[in-house]
């Protein structure tokens, strides 16, 4: 099993920027396709962005419009999520999520569905004033 625990999140005023990151720990990280998610209040939680295990591939929600940007370490264990002109409507926990990889060099089926990750962090709140 992989634990995993978010760091990063914070206040930023629109239009600024923020970088998220998820510290891995407890097995072999390179095993594990990883994603971010986000929740915001009264809403249901969301898909923001997903990688590979190998790293290489990755996918956006339609919202993110080029504004962030997945990476990972496979050496330093860690997965991040760079949020590059942030809007009031990106308020929300952010998740990291991760679920053991077939190690395709595509995408999995279900890469940004949440029901199909297995191993959840506890979430960083990011909040843009406007």
């Amino acid at each position: 099993q992989v634990q995993l625990a978010e760091s990063g999140g914070g206040l930023v005023q629109a239009g600024g920027s923020l970088s998220l990151s998820c510290a891995a720990s407890g097995d072999t990280f390179y095993m594990y396709d990883m994603a971010w998610f986000r929740q915001a209040p009264g809403k249901e939680r969301e898909f923001v962005a997903s990688i590979i295990w190998i790293g290489g591939v990755t996918s956006y929600a339609d919202f993110v419009e080029g504004r962030f940007t997945i990476t990972r370490d496979n050496v330093k264990n860690t997965v991040s999520l760079q949020m590059y002109n942030l809007k009031t409507e990106d308020t929300a926990v952010y998740y990291c999520a991760a679920d053991l990889s077939s190690q395709s060099s595509s995408l999995r089926p279900g890469h940004n569905d949440p029901s199909s990750y297995d191993y959840w962090g506890q979430g960083t709140q990011v909040t843009v004033s406007s």
